[in-house]
């Protein structure tokens, strides 16, 4: 199993014949991926890598029964895009595409709030289902398949946590990047929720960074809701007050948002925050060790117990 993506993908790339659309089409689709179409208004009937291309997504959609879209158009384009794919009846959008304004995107929530589909970004580098399906830019080289989820407001970092679980022998079952702006679709308590309903994640990774509360809110979740173990991490802790580093969320004012804050969150919820990205399996190695060993420890007592009851009643 994994979240969001996987063999019943049926991938369309909006944007298929830009420089980005088209190179990475290729990649996804010799990665293994099901991609079944392109869009790009005004090249239908032409090819990409053998993928055909349609004007519309409602047209790609028709032919090609595609369920998840992949969207590599400029800014301008891309809420229109997010859109166009949610009408056309696409369940899950994952957008690429960066710098689409927080205002555009306030009107994209609404629209999509009380609608059936799943929107992963923008300004995220997608996801990947290891050996299954990968949908955006994280390297499939990178990624091998087991049972570690991951979850991540950043990009860049996503890669160095997933590189650093396959080195030390951890693989994973799905990892996604949902994206650092201020206005975005899937968040961690929506991942995190599909990791723990999800038989094959035994572990999450979540990588944070600083910047508004979705750390906070997720570690209060975690301490709610969760029974897998939890490693975090938390990017930009020499960040001055008041600047904006990178991504547009991730901007801290006063004592909001700062790493200290969402360090002393995640620690009050049961979740080790590594110092760096290689010290992460090791956590996780532990982690997993005591979910065993608790596992162990309670399932003798149940046995036990149901074992007596039974003789007892047997007895009588």
């Amino acid at each position: 199993m994994a979240i969001f993506v996987d063999k019943k993908t049926k991938l369309v790339v909006q944007g298929i014949t830009g420089r980005d659309g088209s190179f990475h089409a290729k990649q996804m689709k010799k990665y293994g991926t099901n991609v079944v179409a392109g869009v790009t208004p005004g090249k239908a009937g032409t090819r990409v890598a053998g993928i055909p291309v349609f004007n519309s997504v409602a047209e790609a959609v028709a032919k090609t029964k595609a369920n998840t879209s992949v969207i590599y158009v400029p800014p301008a384009f891309a809420t229109d895009s997010i859109i166009e794919a949610v009408d056309a009846g696409i369940k899950t959008v994952i957008c690429i595409t960066e710098g689409v304004p927080a205002n555009d995107m306030m009107k994209v929530y609404h629209y999509i709030k009380h609608r059936d589909v799943r929107l992963i970004g923008p300004n995220c580098p997608g996801i990947i289902s290891p050996e299954l399906s990968k949908v955006g830019i994280i390297p499939g080289k990178i990624c091998k398949r087991g049972n570690i989820g991951v979850v991540s407001r950043s990009g860049t970092l996503t890669y160095e946590v997933i590189f650093a679980l396959s080195q030390a022998g951890m693989g994973q079952s799905s990892c996604i990047g949902i994206g650092g702006d201020q206005v975005i679709g899937t968040n961690f308590i929506d991942t995190l929720e599909a990791f723990e309903n999800d038989r094959s994640t035994k572990g999450i990774v979540m990588i944070g960074e600083i910047g508004g509360s979705d750390e906070e809110e997720a570690a209060a979740y975690v301490k709610k809701h969760l029974t897998k173990p939890v490693v975090g991490f938390i990017a930009g802790r020499t960040a001055p007050p008041g600047k904006r580093m990178g991504h547009a969320g991730a901007i801290i004012s006063g004592s909001s948002g700062t790493a200290a804050d969402k360090v002393k969150s995640l620690n009050a919820a049961g979740i080790p925050v590594a110092t760096s990205p290689l010290e992460i399996p090791v956590l996780m190695t532990e982690k997993l060790k005591m979910a065993k060993a608790k596992k162990k420890t309670v399932a003798p007592k149940t046995v036990k117990k149901a074992s007596a009851k039974k003789s007892t009643k047997k007895g009588h």
